[in-house]
């Protein structure tokens, strides 16, 4: 186990929302010890008091879930450092020391190439390890580029591509519900699932975010990495072991038989907008930090087929929205009608729907039972709220980084293969063969949408 991290960005959202409360949650279960060094590094002239005292207020707010005295130590043992992590110099002082060192970049993807050539570089000790956060590049040329700086620096298993979804304790119950139950997996095709909806719907509005994420927008900071992977895992054929050769293989498998889009086909098959005025919000382009002639959606609606034995004839949409009218975080998997009902019933049985909460946390499935009176159908839902999990989601993934388990990290073909998927759409959204729609804050979404 690697026992020296060290986080470039470290004064971010990233580190205050989730990294610190996922090493203060690893403290706490005791993976890590007093022989763990922690070392943040940022570009911000903080003294090292003063980093510790915030990081202490940024626990008080994230990371409740564990006890103070592990907030404690976290936050007492962080070590910080003013420096530039595109500097080769700055990246080396900060290298120094015995043993592998985990780099986490909790950086914009904008800059991880000159990162990433700053600790080729550095001189890194044999078995360090490099983690990336998503997007992973901003197109397929640009992955292509990192992917190379990465292999001249450290081998493959050394590289996390890291994707919090995937260490979601629902999105883990995608695999097990549909791989050790023999009720399901029978009947995962598409002879019985006529459509799987995954969606990432929310509330939120741009809550101060737009220096990232509008000049990247909803279908590179959801589609193309986050719903993508669960789609992965929803339409994967059983991999031989959970371990990450097999895992990953079965999931590239999947990114490869999606069907290619022609401009057509974007024409009918995706859609795309952003939220107007409403619900004591301002419009997108009236936010802070944004640039309204950069055309960014904060709605992207993308269907796929793929052409595979198991699925040919099942459609997947993926769908993501800012500020819309409620939350709804879920995969849908919506069964077929059944092919015959006898006569005398009173009414048409409804297709059954398998769903995966993701946030918070759930499945429930529909099914069609018989209701008060003779020959009647009516709704029966069975819910279920699955075990949660002792750590969050970046605490497995943390974990995993330090064990050097990469099973739930992304391989660099992997990451490739997603961007070819959604390249036709990037492609004719920035040509505007699909037309940029508004919605209201607060509303269901664009006019096209569907829902439920």
């Amino acid at each position: 186990m690697i026992n020296r991290l060290v986080i470039f960005g470290a004064t971010g959202d990233l580190n205050a929302r989730y990294l610190l409360p996922a090493l203060t949650a690893l403290r706490a279960a005791g993976h890590l010890d007093d022989r763990f060094t922690l070392t943040c590094a940022g570009r911000v002239d903080w003294t090292g008091e003063h980093f510790r005292s915030w990081a202490a207020d940024q626990l008080d707010r994230h990371g409740l879930d564990s006890p103070a005295e592990a907030r404690a130590a976290v936050a007492d043992r962080a070590h910080y450092r003013r420096i530039d992590a595109t500097d080769a110099a700055d990246v080396a002082s900060v290298v120094a020391g015995d043993g592998p060192v985990a780099f986490y970049l909790a950086l914009p993807p904008e800059i991880f190439p000159a990162t990433v050539a700053a600790l080729g570089a550095a001189n890194l000790p044999r078995g360090s390890r490099i983690v990336l956060e998503k997007p992973f590049g901003v197109d397929l040329d640009s992955a292509v580029e990192l992917n190379r700086l990465l292999a001249g620096i450290v081998l493959e298993q050394a590289v996390f591509r890291v994707d919090h979804f995937l260490a979601m304790t629902t999105v883990q119950n995608v695999l097990g519900s549909r791989l050790a139950n023999r009720v399901l997996e029978p009947i995962w095709n598409s002879a019985h699932i006529r459509e799987v909806e995954i969606v990432w719907d929310e509330s939120l509005a741009l809550e101060g975010r737009a220096g990232y994420y509008d000049g990247t927008g909803a279908l590179k900071d959801m589609v193309q990495n986050h719903l993508l992977q669960v789609l992965c895992l929803v339409a994967m054929e059983p991999p031989l072991s959970l371990g990450e050769r097999d895992l990953r293989d079965r999931k590239i498998d999947v990114l490869r038989s999606v069907r290619p889009l022609t401009d057509d086909d974007v024409v009918r098959r995706t859609r795309r907008a952003r939220y107007l005025a409403g619900r004591d919000v301002p419009a997108y382009t009236e936010e802070e930090g944004v640039d309204p002639e950069r055309g960014t959606e904060t709605f992207a609606e993308v269907e796929l087929e793929l052409d595979s034995w198991r699925w040919s004839g099942t459609t997947f949409r993926l769908r993501t929205g800012k500020a819309l009218g409620h939350d709804r975080k879920e995969v849908a998997v919506r069964f077929r009608s059944v092919p015959h009902l006898p006569a005398g019933f009173d009414e048409e049985a409804a297709p059954n729907v398998l769903r995966f909460g993701l946030e918070p946390e759930s499945m429930t499935l529909a099914l069609t039972g018989v209701g008060t009176g003779a020959h009647t159908l009516a709704p029966l839902t069975l819910a279920a709220r699955p075990t949660g999990s002792e750590l969050p989601a970046y605490g497995r993934l943390l974990l995993d980084v330090l064990h050097g388990d990469a099973a739930l990290s992304i391989r660099g073909d992997e990451a490739e293969e997603s961007w070819r998927v959604l390249e036709p759409v990037m492609s004719a959204w920035s040509r505007d063969v699909v037309p940029l729609a508004g919605y209201p804050a607060g509303s269901d979404g664009p006019d096209t949408v569907r829902s439920g």
